[in-house]
């Protein structure tokens, strides 16, 4: 069995609050894009988890999404086959793209079948929370709302598709330094959420990451990033997550193109497309 296993960016990130738990209370819209990796499953005789991957950067072995996310399988339900899993790597690690909880969200949902479990969606995303907070909205795809840590999602509309430029720089920022530099006088009013209102206008323009001043400040280079694409004109360019990829929405395909010749002469970039729900899912599908 061979599935995709897609990309995120976040169109707006507001940070609410620290909770109780320590982690934080945000409220996010999270948008796939057509960058993907490509997962292999094969079952095996031995009752094992085998783990192979072509990034030297990342671990493949217990460390690794994948590998946690098929023993939580095996722990909770009794699961005596053994997997291989074969990763080709195409989402770059610590950018904010998602790429480790999306392999992790593709295993459970890859697994649930090969071994016959029928657990279904609902059951998959709450196994995914445990992971990490970004998991559960792999197995919903398209735009969706996340509360909580980010990980009660809420599946709606979709947007139109659009063209988007991908920037990565070779900075990799560290999501736990971020939530602990974040100052919270910076934090997003609930009465005035950019993203409560882009829900009742749909207005890209009105999106803002509320993480963005915090990285900014510690990786300038970051920040002059995002002021070129400002002067590219796209509909919307934000840091994904807590970074440090930032990306550019742009409608017309021209522009999006002459937006990444002239962020290429910098940075490594792409030039990717915004996936709505149906469509992830059916290309999520393609390989099988």
């Amino acid at each position: 069995m061979k599935l995709y296993s897609f990309a995120k960016i976040n169109l707006g990130l507001e940070v609410l609050g620290k909770r109780e738990d320590d982690y934080h209370e945000v409220r996010t819209l999270l948008q796939a894009i057509d960058l993907y990796d490509v997962l292999e499953f094969r079952p095996i005789p031995a009752d094992t988890i085998l783990l192979r991957g072509d990034d030297k950067r990342v671990p493949w072995d217990e460390r690794n999404l994948i590998h946690k996310a098929a023993q939580l399988l095996r722990d909770n339900h009794d699961v005596f086959t053994g997997v291989e899993v074969r990763v080709h790597k195409r989402i770059p690690p610590g950018k904010g793209l998602g790429g480790g909880s999306s392999n992790a969200a593709v295993t459970l949902y890859a697994l649930d079948r090969l071994w016959g479990l029928d657990l279904g969606k609902r059951a998959l995303m709450e196994l995914g929370k445990t992971l990490g907070a970004d998991v559960p909205y792999f197995l919903e795809g398209g735009l969706c709302l996340g509360l909580g840590r980010g990980d009660e999602v809420e599946a709606i509309e979709d947007l139109p598709p659009y063209y988007c430029v991908l920037v990565l720089p070779e900075t990799t920022v560290l999501t736990a330094s971020v939530y602990s530099q974040f100052r919270p006088s910076l934090t997003s009013n609930t009465k005035d959420s950019k993203i409560i209102r882009f829900l009742e206008s749909r207005k890209l323009q009105l999106l803002e990451n509320s993480l963005e001043e915090t990285v900014f400040r510690s990786y300038p280079q970051i920040k002059a990033i995002k002021s070129l694409f400002q002067r590219l004109e796209p509909e919307l360019s934000l840091m994904s997550g807590s970074g440090s990829a930032l990306f550019g929405l742009y409608l017309v395909e021209r522009k999006a193109r002459e937006a990444l010749r002239e962020l290429n002469k910098i940075h490594p970039s792409l030039l990717v497309e915004t996936i709505p729900r149906e469509r992830y899912w059916s290309r999520l599908h393609a390989g099988v």
